[in-house]
């Protein structure tokens, strides 16, 4: 396999790569059954875990890890070219530093060849967000053949819809004159389903307290997998020219809506209007996005340099409503539908000029590979108000007769459109960033079999985040054609993402008090830079800044198998991280002096930690013939890794001089933000798998154990929860019943595992949030599935 992610010049095989790096094929992804692109990347690679989420809006933004960090580190590409970020936060699965991470869900299934992943940083060649690695998607090229499929399945347990079909389809082209033109298209559907135990209160769901409570099932949450319903094209092409040079171009366009289960709205609690919802509510948070990104260029050869010569435009858009909210405020006249609760857009446009030449000066045993280039970026984030009567504070007060049992006489209504982020006209902003970067790259073989790699970019951010200069040297050494040793020694650089330096929202949804219960609250996260959040002493964002050292063995003992060792330890300085939230009595002063009620709990983004990452990837590859029976590949891939915490910047002064604050919290660097670095994903993550072609039959079985993990939620060590390790299990079985038309029978989670239940839950919803944690692998459960696919090629 020829691999071009990581290295610039002459491409390498993959035996021959100086540095980690992992291929996973299209048809590999496209029998991951329920998965979507990002959660089947993770089912294949050992260092990869899928940071899944179950709450609220941020169930649609389920953040990738990689080498026990979050998608902040990994940068992903395109044949070859940076992709455009998603315009959603990360908040949960492991993950709450708020960047807006790319969303790979939004690239059609069918359009992929392979992806190839490095395994290694690489932001002196990249920029920005290659720390921990990069993720390159390589979009078919054939000029012919047909591919279409179907998918239908369910899971094997839950409540709720739990089915999910897919439709795909692509098919290529020969241009006149030569060329190819590559088109793909994807349709999916996805039930909300929820798993949770039931909720056991016995004050607030007793007989006295409503005599409905008695024949109720306990049914209080939908929280879990979202209803998802999507529409993905793509098409690549490329047209030679003469003299030796081809133009080219790609773009992906995506469309989802969603609809996303919350808590109960219990009848007689102060979210509930009984004129409205007599018997309660689960609010609904919908969602409707857009994506796009098309990028065009030319190469070829010019003064004998390669050049490729590209400019890139990518967008996403997402729309936040609700089909079934209310605001309790408003009482009786609150509307039941708000078509408009936030508005959330990334744009990008990205330009780059890379050359690339060979010298051979005969100094030494190979040519000379020197690459040259330079980029152009502009970022832009834009939020946007929604509907006022779904943020503001109608003011209503509970009366006699409101509710069943009238246990909230007196008592104001909740605030705010229920279950909904919704963003006011003193949150929306509009951020736009530009930088300007420059890179050096060069190749040498010292000697026959010692190849050296050194690069260096420098990189100018029009914000605050100012210039840098980043270094990596790379280097191979083969001992005897079966035995080699690789290594890496390099410095990164992330600049703050805009959403780290100028979102903020409101939500009206429930959280988690310093005693650990939950309650309803008002949250307001506050932009780094607002005087807001000086007031309780925020300082701006200062640029992350990394140190890597990786170093490797490559074992081929034998023809068809390979076996690759790589050890790694990565350092990152300032690591942004989303502060605990301050509420209470000593807060309420500067929440009022800032035009706010006083009863917010309100969060920043803050520079507060120094980690370091150590870890190992093991990955073992062998292919044997076994005659009559059929061809097997044996795989098994290991990681380990461990963030530790080494520094931690001190609390701001204003926080201590505020004195006594009963009932509220300070905490500015909490366990459970802590326990998101360090322990919410396993340090252990091993895949076994088998891929066995006999005959008309192609069977694949994986079997995947992930590490124990830990979820802190509150300052209390008691409350910890943890969570053991779990063996999942893979199967598929195809059958080719004619040239081209093969039918497939699979399970993903063969035998239905989940996380450990911790319950019963949060007795006032039985969420299951609180039960089986941020889990690294789908918590939905077995899913059961059957495919017909029909090629012509």
């Amino acid at each position: 396999m020829i691999v071009t992610t990581g290295v610039r010049g002459a491409k390498r095989i993959l035996a021959d790569s100086a540095s980690p790096v992992d291929i996973v094929s299209g048809q590999q992804l496209r029998l991951s059954g329920r998965a979507e692109l990002s959660e089947a990347i993770t089912k294949l690679l050992p260092s990869f875990n899928f940071g899944t989420n179950q709450s609220g809006i941020n169930s649609i933004v389920r953040p990738v890890t990689n080498r026990g960090l979050g998608p902040a580190y990994t940068l992903v590409l395109v044949n070859g070219k940076r992709r455009h970020n998603g315009s959603l936060l990360t908040n949960g699965g492991g993950d709450t530093s708020g960047i807006n991470a790319v969303d790979l869900d939004m690239i059609p299934l069918s359009a992929v060849d392979h992806i190839e992943v490095l395994r290694d940083s690489a932001a002196a060649q990249y920029g920005s967000d290659a720390v921990a690695g990069v993720v390159n998607v390589v979009l078919k090229s054939a000029d012919h053949g047909v591919h279409l499929g179907v998918l239908g399945g369910a899971l094997g347990s839950g409540k709720g819809d739990l089915s999910t079909v897919r439709g795909e389809a692509d098919a290529g082209f020969e241009l006149p004159g030569g060329g190819f033109a590559h088109l793909s298209a994807d349709i999916r559907k996805r039930g909300m389903a929820w798993w949770n135990f039931p909720a056991t209160n016995g004050v607030i769901y007793s007989p006295a307290s409503d005599p409905r409570n008695a024949s109720w099932n306990r049914d209080g949450a939908h929280n879990g997998d979202p209803q998802i319903r999507a529409l993905n094209f793509s098409y690549n092409v490329e047209k030679p020219l003469e003299d030796a040079a081809s133009v080219y171009s790609y773009a992906t366009f995506g469309l989802r809506n969603t609809a996303i289960g919350n808590n109960f709205r219990r009848p007689n609690g102060l979210a509930s209007i009984a004129q409205i919802f007599p018997d309660g509510y689960y609010p609904l948070n919908n969602t409707s996005e857009t994506d796009f990104q098309i990028v065009a260029g030319g190469k070829g050869r010019a003064f004998d340099w390669s050049f490729d010569l590209s400019s890139s435009y990518g967008i996403n858009h997402n729309l936040q409503y609700s089909d079934l909210t209310i605001n309790p405020s408003l009482g009786a006249a609150s509307p039941t539908r708000f078509d408009n609760l936030a508005t959330y857009q990334f744009e990008q446009w990205v330009n780059n000029l890379d050359v690339t030449r060979s010298f051979d000066l005969g100094l030494t045993k190979k040519p000379i590979e020197a690459s040259l280039g330079a980029e152009y970026r502009i970022d832009k984030f834009s939020t946007f108000a929604g509907d006022p009567r779904s943020y503001i504070n109608g003011g209503y007060v509970f009366q006699a007769g409101d509710q069943p049992g009238n246990s909230n006489i007196g008592k104001p209504a909740s605030v705010g459109a229920q279950a909904g982020v919704t963003l006011t006209p003193a949150d929306a902003v509009v951020l736009t960033r530009d930088s300007v970067a420059g890179y050096g790259e060069i190749g040498v073989y010292p000697i026959e079999n010692w190849f050296v790699n050194a690069s260096v970019r420098g990189e100018h951010y029009s914000d605050s985040s100012g210039n840098t200069v980043s270094g990596k040297i790379n280097s191979r050494y083969d001992i005897t054609p079966e035995i080699a040793v690789r290594g890496t020694v390099g410095t990164g650089f992330r600049a703050p993402s805009l959403t780290q330096i100028g979102y903020a929202q409101t939500d009206n949804r429930t959280n988690i008090n310093a005693a650990g219960v939950v309650v309803p609250s008002l949250s307001k996260l506050a932009r780094n830079n607002s005087a807001l959040a000086h007031a309780l002493g925020a300082q701006d964002l200062k640029p992350e800044h990394s140190e890597n050292v990786s170093l490797g063995v490559v074992l081929q003992p034998w023809r068809n198998v390979s076996v690759t060792v790589d050890g790694y330890r990565i350092g990152i300085k300032d690591r942004i991280i989303r502060t605990g939230y301050l509420y209470g009595p000593a807060v309420t002063p500067i929440l009022v002096a800032n035009g706010l009620t006083g009863t917010e709990w309100l969060q920043y983004f803050a520079n507060g930690a120094d980690t370091r990452t150590t870890g190992v990837d093991l990955v073992a590859d062998a292919t044997q013939d076994y005659g009559d029976f059929g061809v097997v590949r044996w795989t098994a891939a290991f990681n380990w890794n461990e963030t530790e915490i080494v520094g931690v910047k001190s609390a701001p002064a204003v926080l201590s001089s505020l004195g006594a604050n009963p009932g509220g919290s300070l905490v500015w660097f909490p366990r459970s933000s802590r326990g998101d670095l360090t322990v919410a994903n396993p340090h252990t993550k091993l895949i076994l798998a088998a891929r066995w072609l006999i005959s008309d039959f192609e069977i694949n079985a994986r079997t995947t154990r992930y590490g124990e993990y830990v979820w802190q939620r509150t300052e209390n060590p008691a409350q910890d929860v943890s969570f053991g390790a779990k063996w999942i299990t893979d199967l598929d079985v195809t059958y080719e019943f004619l040239p081209g038309l093969k039918g497939t029978l699979g399970a993903t989670n063969l035998f239905d595992v989940r996380p450990d239940k911790n319950g019963p839950g949060d007795p006032n919803t039985g969420a299951s949030t609180f039960s089986y944690g941020p889990a690294p692998f789908a918590p939905s459960g077995g899913f059961y599935y059957a495919k017909l696919t029909y090629d012509i090629f």
